[in-house]
């Protein structure tokens, strides 16, 4: 009998040996160089592995009989081989070749382990380099704008895009969705001083691309997010040993030149990389405005990898100038009025402005209202990998940022008189009954004809440095059970950002003109007294509003699951942070500065910090809980759900202290429910998305601008609550060879649950809007496009629709439809010979080919401004430009 047991044993031990299969190899790409982070599996199971620094993979399986291989990796092509499983060793040599389609790719946001798009249980669009140089990008507004669910304003020009993500209600910029370089965010907290995250760095060639995660895990990892991640990940040396550069022409005086070089250091035996990219670039455009658009970055990073592992130090230098364009006065049809030299007139940026200066109390302010947005610093992060072993992979990030950051703002028609309007009848209107007047344009001596257009513009510098200091770490391990596999990380994301709003305003009168020349006012008023009423175009000097300095703690602790079964992949997270804030806000006074008793009150007095501040400390702490699966129905479907609850720390610089220590209401987090499904298709032919989505948030903290006193402040608090309800889809259809339609829909069904604003002026609370639909969101769009690409010649036609919205929660004002068109195309020619990869492309694109002058938003700070109107103040989209690259890779 014991024999008999002895024998049985051997036989299954014998039995299960020849069931394992042991299967390696190694993965590079089409130029030899060894592809790291490779996703290899063994199709509809649970086994697989991925390559590691040298493109190497091992694994074992005790599945049997001919199976299918996938290999997969961000930017190629997916390979997929048939395999024959008997217990023989198998050894592999794949090559991947750069290219695939979206849905192939392999993820790097939100997720703690490699697996391709098809395969993660939420919803994720990414584009490659490539495609986004083509684009010729005024903004990051031009990049994201076709992923559907998103709704991207580009009217200002380069920076400061407003973004809004599936009917989540926002003023704009990234308030539910940070802008990420390698997997940090470009700043850990929102609302200190209000700064888009775009203002701190900009896209260049040295990046593999870019994803768009929304929704689902999105709430756990890293800095989190309520509504999703836009994350842009660099090139390093190890995977993308080459050199390019890019030249971009442009009509309105565009000249950028980007490039990126990247390879191994030392010998052929060293495992040190590098990688350097950025651009030089100067332009006087999209709109003119004889002000400077310039500037450069600089990116760089260096890789050490070693037996188990790798250190990756990344850094950014950015200095560059941008010019912002905000709303101005429009006609009643909401279309560009002609100014004084009879030409439509696009922005109300003075030239003239540069080097204005003036006396406070604290001495000489020299406004920097010349650079636009400019920005100048940077970023250093460290980025540890290393593996325990197989199963046990340890992951730390550390960055420090510090910038100087001054956002100049040009309030076009804002002023007591903020209608063009001629001026005879200007001066009627601010000095009645007045005895006579003149007037000159600024730099001249003769008078200005009293039938000429002026208008008053409100001028804004907020100067605003941020020093951003945190890291995350994490811990992942893999362990094997009877049918499947568990991933399991806990990790730790640390924050401290520390940043100032201090502003200086002051109110000029010029022409109504492009670039329009300042005027200087004086007059006899009724008593016979001179009054100079502006001088040097400055009509009220106003001075410094706002003087605050604002900090925010962030900690962090998440646990999540991700498993892999036969059909079956599911989520599961938990994450629960803690936040702490400090408000110090700056008493401001105003005193006379200057003696002369003709100028006007408003020229005489300025404001300016007394010294004082009034400090309140905020904290909350608040949980987020996501659960996601996916079902393989079949080689070409998978079917996902995700579910999420998070939350979303309201901005600090909307509880400003009223007394040491006390803040008007309570600091509390914003609640967020988040619910998707959808199926995923992948065909040869054939691949897209389906899925339906609910997004309700509570507790909502929106804080609305405006004007008292001629000065810009915060006029309203409300606290609000929103639903949505929304349909998405995408496809990317092979519809003949080298030809793709590819497009994306969406739509969304949103309103205003609850709505509780309180009036900052007179300290009064009223409920308003409930039931409307939210500000600058449309119920539609959608993404259109045909794209051809033989190798050597690409092309591509695409529209980018934007359906009708309201300007303003009050739902008073409806702003049209917008079609952007964009035109493109190129032709690879092969430089050096037959045996040389040596390539130079030419091309050309066309953004808003049509020339569409839709309102992409009204006036934020005029909410309540009519729609029938004589005049309405908005920012149509930009206007057509005309693009021309040159990209020589070798």
């Amino acid at each position: 009998m014991k024999k008999a047991i002895f024998t049985l044993l051997c036989l299954l031990t014998v039995s299960a040996m020849v069931a394992q299969t042991e299967i390696s190899g190694t993965v590079k790409d089409g130029s030899g160089v060894p592809v790291t982070g490779a996703n290899v599996l063994i199709l509809n199971s649970s086994s697989g592995s991925t390559s590691d620094f040298d493109g190497n993979f091992s694994f074992t399986t005790s599945l049997s009989g001919t199976q299918k291989l996938q290999v997969s990796f961000l930017g190629y092509e997916t390979y997929i081989q048939d395999i024959e499983l008997n217990g023989a060793a198998i050894t592999l040599q794949i090559v991947l070749q750069e290219g695939g389609t979206s849905l192939d790719e392999v993820v790097l946001t939100a997720s703690a382990t490699f697996r391709s798009q098809k395969d993660t249980p939420m919803s994720i669009s990414s584009l490659k380099q490539k495609e986004i140089t083509k684009l010729s990008a005024n903004s990051q507004a031009d990049i994201i704008r076709s992923i559907p669910g998103i709704t991207a304003e580009g009217g200002g020009g380069e920076t400061a895009s407003n973004v809004f993500v599936r009917g989540l209600p926002s003023g704009g910029q990234y308030v539910f969705n940070p802008l990420q370089y390698d997997g940090m965010p470009l700043m850990s907290t929102f609302g200190l001083n209000s700064s888009a995250h775009d203002v701190y760095a900009r896209p260049d060639i040295g990046f593999k691309g870019v994803e768009f995660v929304r929704g689902g895990a999105a709430v756990l990892y890293g800095a989190g997010s309520v509504a999703g991640i836009i994350n842009y990940t660099s090139k390093t040396g190890d995977s993308n040993d080459e050199n390019i550069i890019n030249v971009e022409w442009a009509d309105k005086g565009r000249l950028k030149t980007d490039f990126y070089t990247g390879g191994k250091l030392g010998g052929e035996d060293s495992n040190t990389y590098y990688a350097f990219t950025g651009f030089v670039r100067k332009d006087d455009g999209p709109i003119e405005t004889g002000l400077p658009t310039k500037g450069v970055q600089f990116r760089a990073n260096i890789k050490q990898k070693f037996e188990n592992g790798s250190f990756t130090v990344h850094g950014q230098f950015i200095n560059d100038n941008a010019q912002f364009f905000l709303p101005l006065p429009l006609d009643g049809d909401r279309k560009r009025i002609a100014g004084n030299d009879g030409e439509p007139v696009s922005q109300l940026l003075s030239g003239e402005l540069a080097q204005t200066s003036f006396l406070t109390p604290g001495g000489v302010y020299e406004s920097p209202i010349e650079d636009g947005v400019h920005t100048q610093g940077g970023y250093l992060m460290g980025d540890f990998n290393y593996n325990f072993s197989e199963d046990l992979k340890f992951k730390s990030k550390v960055r420090y940022a510090n910038y100087k950051h001054n956002f100049a703002l040009y309030v076009g028609g804002n002023g007591a008189n903020n209608n063009p309007i001629t001026l005879n009848d200007y001066v009627a209107n601010v000095a009645p009954g007045n005895q006579g007047f003149t007037a000159m344009y600024q730099g001249t001596t003769s008078d200005i004809n009293g039938s000429d257009l002026v208008v008053d513009n409100l001028h804004i510098d907020r100067l605003r440095p941020m020093t951003d200091y945190s890291g995350e770490a994490s811990l992942t391990k893999t362990l094997h059970v009877e049918n499947g596999t568990h991933n399991i990380t806990g990790g730790v994301f640390l924050a401290r950002t520390e940043a100032e709003d201090v502003n200086y305003q002051y109110r000029v009168l010029s022409e109504f003109n492009n670039n329009p020349k300042l005027v200087n006012l004086s007059y006899t008023d009724a008593g016979g007294n001179n009054v100079v009423f502006s001088d040097g175009g400055l009509y009220n000097r106003i001075g410094m509003t706002s003087n605050k300095f604002l900090s925010q703690n962030k900690t962090a602790f998440y646990l999540t699951d991700e498993m892999v079964f036969d059909k079956w992949r599911f989520d599961v997270g938990f994450r629960i942070e803690n936040t702490e804030g400090t408000f110090s806000n700056g008493n401001i006074v105003e005193s006379q500065v200057y003696e002369n008793t003709d100028l006007t009150p408003e020229l005489a007095n300025v404001r300016f910090a007394d010294g004082s501040f009034t400090r309140a400390n905020v904290s909350a702490t608040d949980w987020a809980l996501s659960l996601a699966g996916l079902y393989k129905l079949s080689d070409a479907v998978n079917l996902y759900a995700n579910f999420s609850k998070g939350f979303f720390f309201p901005q600090i610089r909307g509880f400003a202290p009223i007394s040491t220590g006390v803040t008007g209401s309570k600091y509390d987090s914003e609640k967020i429910i988040q619910v998707e499904a959808g199926a995923k298709v992948g065909t040869e032919k054939f691949k897209g998305s389906f899925a339906g989505y609910y997004v309700g948030l509570s507790d909502r903290i929106k804080i609305d601008q405006g004007f008292v006193n001629g000065t810009l402040v915060d006029l309203t608090r409300s606290e609000q609550s929103t639903r949505t309800i929304g349909l998405e889809s995408t496809f990317d259809w092979a519809f003949a060879e080298n030809f793709n339609l590819r497009g994306s829909a969406t739509y969304q069904n949103h309103e205003i649950s609850k709505n509780v604003s309180t009036d900052l002026t007179n300290n009064t609370s009223s409920t308003q809007n409930e039931g409307n639909k939210l500000a600058r969101q449309p119920n539609f769009l959608g993404s259109l496009g045909a794209y051809y690409d033989d190798g050597a010649f690409d092309a591509l036609l695409s529209f980018n629709h934007t359906g009708s919205k309201f300007a303003a929660d009050n739902n008073t004002v409806e702003l049209d439809a917008i079609t952007i068109a964009r035109l493109g195309a190129g032709y690879q020619f092969g430089m050096g010979g037959e045996d040389s990869d040596d390539t130079l492309r030419l091309g050309f694109s066309i953004f808003n080919l049509f020339d569409d002058k839709g309102v992409t938003e009204g006036d934020p700070r005029n909410v309540n401004q009519a729609g029938d109107a004589e005049f309405f103040f908005g920012r149509p989209i930009l206007p057509r430009r005309f693009f021309l690259t040159a990209t020589f890779n070798f």
